[in-house]
């Protein structure tokens, strides 16, 4: 059976992973005949109230929060290597841009935790592919924009689309439950809750990005 790393990066959309993507990503993983292998990165974040989107100032750890969503079955990132895996995927949350990177804040100047971006590394350096929804595409674009000039999707936002071309990566424009395949570095992408204003429509357009990286393994 064929192993999907899911890299997840907390537990909430505002702070962490975006848990609908997470979950229906870990669902269409199963549903394609293959296993996924939750990792996370043990670092800190800071936390917010997904009430009020406020932060709190209380601070939890980015492995032991994710381990939610994996139901405790995760692996810490440092641990994982690219031989490891056949494929990768990278749900979104602002997680993504806030704890793995810190897109969010410094746009194509971001920097990216160094176990994410080894990983990631060590994937596309070994032509296995890799899946990012929702705001994940900026992550993947921060790590290699520059070597590989990479072709990703985050829907229609401009002003992050602006943001990702200035790393070396390209941005196509994309509707929620479509994708985008750049088979040349074997990536795919889709807008997800960038998008989404439905559940279902999250998950059309993870659903087609899981089965094409199933294929491009």
């Amino acid at each position: 059976m064929k192993k999907i790393g899911v890299v997840l990066s907390g537990c909430g959309v505002y702070d962490g992973s975006e848990i609908h993507e997470s979950v229906l990503a870990l669902l269409a993983i199963d549903r394609h005949g293959c296993e996924a292998v939750c990792i996370a990165p043990n670092i800190e974040f800071p936390v917010t109230n997904h009430l009020t989107r406020q932060e709190t100032g209380e601070k939890r750890n980015v492995l032991v929060e994710s381990a939610r969503i994996a139901r405790g079955n995760i692996r810490d990132i440092k641990e994982v290597k690219g031989a490891d895996l056949d494929a990768i995927i990278f749900p979104g949350g602002y997680g993504a841009a806030k704890n793995l990177c810190d897109f969010a804040a410094n746009g194509a100047a971001a920097s990216v935790n160094p176990e994410v971006a080894r990983l990631l590394k060590e994937m596309a350096a070994a032509k296995k592919p890799v899946g990012a929804v929702c705001i994940a595409p900026t992550l993947v674009s921060a790590v290699m924009g520059k070597e590989y000039s990479p072709l990703v999707t985050i829907g229609t936002d401009a002003g992050t689309a602006a943001e990702i071309e200035k790393t070396g990566a390209k941005h196509q424009e994309c509707p929620v439950t479509g994708f985008v395949v750049d088979r040349k570095n074997k990536l795919v992408t889709s807008p997800a809750y960038m998008l989404a204003t439905r559940i279902s429509e999250a998950y059309e357009g993870i659903d087609k990005c899981v089965s094409e990286v199933v294929k491009l393994i």
